[in-house]
């Protein structure tokens, strides 16, 4: 991402967009505040993903979204991030929820940069685009995209883990990665083949045990019937 990049938060602060990378992985969404409805979904779908991810947004991660209609101000972002961050519902929320507004040229060099597809309908007054959210590294590389308006929880925190390049999550978390992995098809995580077949393996073992085992019980009934009265 170009870190250069000048927008103002909801506060009518001036902020780059580097400002939000460095220790933490940051999601990405580019949406207008005055949608009457896609952009609400993208961002309802993303508040019920989160709620089940056991990272916290300003602790873990960020969430950075970016309004592509150069007519909204932070007066409109402010109130966004105030409906959203009720929301989501967690202790310092609010430090890891940003909502920008921005000049135009600024707004359409980050939407080329991430391949974000947007057309204004003058007739309708409306925006004509894509809907999906993205996963950035700490650095600012974008990392993964979630396409559509659910986004879920074991998708989001695997790209969280991936995308912290182990800074954030678990053992756990990191094994969880061995056995998924992301099809960027689809924008979601899959069980890997590796995974697959290691499960595959692990019941085969599991039945041939309960044979032998099987086996040796008989074996030992049939000698005791055949052992001689004492």
């Amino acid at each position: 991402m170009p870190p250069e990049l000048t927008f103002r938060d909801e506060t009518g602060r001036a902020v780059r967009l580097g400002d939000y990378f460095g220790d933490k992985p940051v999601i990405l969404v580019l949406a207008y505040y005055r949608c009457p409805m896609l952009c609400n979904q993208v961002l309802n779908g993303l508040v019920d993903g989160l709620r089940g991810v056991p990272f916290n947004a300003g602790e873990h991660f960020t969430v950075v979204v970016v309004s592509f209609d150069a007519r909204e101000t932070p007066k409109l972002a402010e109130a966004k991030k105030a409906s959203y961050v009720a929301s989501y519902a967690r202790p310092g929320a609010e430090a890891g929820w940003h909502f920008l507004t921005g000049e135009q040229d600024a707004i359409d060099r980050l939407a080329e940069a991430v391949g974000f597809r947007f057309r204004f309908d003058a007739k309708t007054n409306q925006f004509a685009h894509a809907s999906g959210i993205m996963l950035l590294t700490p650095e600012g590389k974008l990392a993964r995209y979630f396409y559509g308006i659910t986004y879920p929880a074991n998708s989001l925190r695997l790209g969280l883990v991936e995308a912290s390049e182990g800074k954030v999550g678990s053992p756990v978390d990191q094994l969880l990665l061995f056995c998924f992995h992301y099809d960027a098809e689809s924008g979601t995580y899959k069980a890997a083949m590796t995974a697959v077949r290691l499960a595959a393996a692990l019941t085969v073992l599991a039945l041939a045990a309960c044979l032998v085992w099987a086996w040796r019980r008989e074996a030992r009934k049939a000698r005791k019937l055949l052992a001689p009265a004492e």
